[in-house]
């Protein structure tokens, strides 16, 4: 596994990227052949254009509010929020408010295999 990060220390999410004004700052902190994981940090206004991706992908807002467009549908985030993006459909992410998210790029197709099961097992009730 390729890190940004030494094994076994302990790291605040805030002291790993610098949020930049009117921009947005991001770091990879683990990559593996079974995908990535990136945290983010975004100025209030700022965004991602739309675009896609081969591989599924789950985006977990840490602090802010961010604006995902997913397939022409709007999600709006909150702190401790998390929303899976599908592979291969078109997204975009905006940020309301000052913001971090934590994006974790799944190679293997997890909407793939949460089809196959019932949704309570992936439900927040």
């Amino acid at each position: 596994m390729a890190s940004t990060l030494l094994p076994g220390e302990l790291f605040l999410l805030d002291a790993l990227v610098t949020p930049t004004a009117q921009g947005i700052a991001s770091r990879v902190l683990a990559r593996t052949a079974a995908g990535n994981i990136t945290l983010f940090a975004f100025d209030a206004g700022e965004e991602l254009s739309e675009h896609t991706a081969p591989f599924d992908a789950l985006v977990l807002t840490l602090s802010g509010a961010l604006i995902l467009t997913i397939g022409g549908r709007e999600v709006r985030t909150t702190s401790q929020s998390i929303v899976l993006m599908p592979a291969k459909v078109a997204h975009a992410v905006r940020a309301s408010e000052p913001s971090r998210m934590l994006l974790i790029m799944l190679r293997e197709h997890l909407t793939d295999s949460l089809n196959t099961r019932g949704s309570s097992d992936v439900s927040a009730e």
